[in-house]
């Protein structure tokens, strides 16, 4: 029996939803992207992914393409506007900002970057569940809704080599990644991409909450399993960048404003 005092449902072809912007110039973009950054990074902190000096952000310059930039090395990432960062090219020279840069940021990230012209952001934190999964050498397994964005779109690379601060370490990592959103290091933690600041930061966040509902469910009995049709099925509306973007927004409007000097 329907409620006559219920509102009327709202059509979908009626909801609208926020878009990535479109900017009028290179330097829009780029403040842009740096204020993203400082942001995410920002939520990292609250989140408890940092870890000592360890964990980066990097997001591609919009105008030189083999440059991007990174969080300054031993700033803690509750503290990094986006005045704060720097810009390193490829060869891992810092060539604007007054911090130095962390070798272990350029040894992995110039690496994807390079292999993957499609990604403008790269994020690698040393977050716990991420880690404990990686200790286990296992993938995302698809036991929930969220865990199906990265089915079959992350893979794991099994082994450890130590501290990846050198560039065959970086393109032993970029190559395993492949076309893939994400990747699990072994004895390391996760990294993820994506076409916006905003996305690597969502598939990130989504995919340490994935682990650590995976961790919880083995230590209470054994998940069951999504099948393969239907996990793919919600990887096609969940595991887009755009739907990564969409729901990184939230978080977005939190941190900017509770922190409104993001942008200096």
């Amino acid at each position: 029996m329907t409620d006559p005092q219920a509102p009327e449902p709202i059509p979908v072809e009626r909801l609208r939803f926020a878009m990535p912007p479109v900017h009028e110039s290179v330097a829009d973009e780029r403040a842009y992207r740096k204020e993203r950054l400082a942001g995410a990074l920002r939520l990292f902190g609250r989140f408890g992914y940092e870890e000592g000096v360890s964990g980066h952000i990097s997001a591609r310059d919009p105008e030189y393409a083999d440059c991007y930039w990174v969080n300054p090395f031993g700033v803690p990432f509750a503290q990094v506007g986006a005045g704060d960062l720097v810009l390193v090219n490829e060869r891992g020279r810092v060539v604007a900002g007054r911090h130095h840069v962390n070798q272990a940021a350029f040894g992995v990230h110039a690496q994807v970057h390079r292999a993957r012209p499609d990604v403008v952001a790269v994020a690698h934190t040393h977050s716990v569940h991420g880690r404990a999964l990686a200790a286990l050498g296992e993938l995302i397994e698809p036991i929930t809704q969220e865990a199906c964005a990265f089915y079959e779109d992350h893979v794991l690379v099994d082994s450890y080599t130590g501290v990846a601060v050198d560039e065959d370490e970086g393109r032993r990592i970029a190559g395993a990644l492949g076309a893939c959103k994400a990747v699990i290091l072994r004895g390391h933690g996760l990294l993820t991409v994506g076409d916006s600041v905003d996305a690597a930061a969502w598939w990130f966040i989504s995919m340490e909450r994935c682990a650590q509902v995976q961790l919880t469910a083995r230590a209470a009995g054994k998940p069951v399993l999504i099948g393969p049709r239907d996990a793919m099925a919600t990887r096609g509306q969940l595991g887009t960048d755009l739907a990564a973007w969409i729901n990184y927004q939230p978080l977005w409007r939190q941190i900017s404003r509770a922190e409104p000097d993001l942008p200096q």
